[in-house]
């Protein structure tokens, strides 16, 4: 009889855990994203003030299948800024529900948290003056940015000391601060997502005085991070996703986030056939 009892109640303890997000968001109406104010296109602070991009996008047709999913209660996105360094600490802690931004599944954070479909594919790159340096090994002696807490920060370390070259990192809070000491002189190179810097060069005023570099130091597999062991909330994240793969709604996604001009990549547009998932 004990054994029995203990049975169910690991089983209902299980359940609760499952599906935390969902019935949170029952009982109190809210699916609450945490986004970066300065990571577009993916996340950003919009002339609103409110949470804009590709990334909070895709989460907020996850709101709308957790409405679905909840009988087509009214679900309120409830919007938290978060940075790159306490973004994760914030899902832990639960402060948010869902992390809406540009973030790089790794086996060392799936062993903390839990991801959804891909949502995007880059890799780590560098900006760099028109005139400067356009070798990596020419950054021997000089300061080079990176965003602080991102994880091109390890590989940009880590590259540099595999290659033997002596260059001074130096960590900055958003890319907007890293490419304006950039174009200040202040750095040699900045490093970052090769989809986010092209971006922000193409929204910069010196755009004309800065280069994207063709080269990747990484492959940065994006996704969006929730909460570990929560299947059920997982499964509807995912629901969603593969519906805007499937009904092709995810291209006006990407068209109305990175501008009309924009064209995913082969690898993007695999991703995407990838997701489309059937029920």
């Amino acid at each position: 009889m004990r054994i029995a009892m203990l049975a169910i109640s690991l089983l209902a303890f299980a359940t609760g855990a499952d599906a935390a997000v969902l019935d949170r968001a029952r009982d109190s109406g809210e699916l609450r994203i945490g986004y970066r104010a300065n990571a577009q296109p993916f996340s950003f602070k919009d002339a609103n003030g409110k949470a804009a991009g590709y990334s909070v996008d895709l989460c907020r047709a996850i709101a709308r299948e957790a409405a679905a999913e909840l009988g087509g209660k009214e679900i309120k996105v409830v919007e938290v800024e978060v940075s790159a360094t306490d973004r994760f600490d914030a899902l832990q802690g639960d402060k948010i529900d869902l992390l809406c931004e540009a973030t790089t599944v790794t086996l060392a954070r799936r062993a903390q948290l839990d991801f959804t479909l891909p949502t995007f594919a880059t890799g780590a790159t560098l900006l760099y003056p028109a005139d400067g340096p356009t070798k990596f090994d020419q950054l021997a002696g000089k300061k080079v940015g990176v965003l602080s807490g991102s994880t091109t920060e390890p590989a940009l370390r880590e590259a540099l000391e595999t290659a033997k070259i002596a260059a001074e990192v130096v960590g900055v809070p958003d890319h907007r601060d890293g490419i304006q000491r950039l174009a200040a002189g202040e750095f040699a190179a900045y490093f970052g997502d090769g989809a986010i810097l092209m971006y922000q060069l193409l929204q910069s005023p010196f755009r004309d005085r800065l280069r994207v570099s063709d080269k990747m130091l990484s492959f940065e597999p994006y996704a969006l991070a929730l909460p570990k062991g929560d299947e059920a909330f997982r499964l509807v994240a995912d629901r969603a996703l593969a519906k805007l793969s499937r009904s092709g709604q995810i291209g006006a996604v990407f068209e109305g986030n990175f501008g009309d001009g924009a064209k995913p990549s082969d690898l993007i547009k695999a991703m995407w056939i990838l997701n489309s998932i059937p029920d």
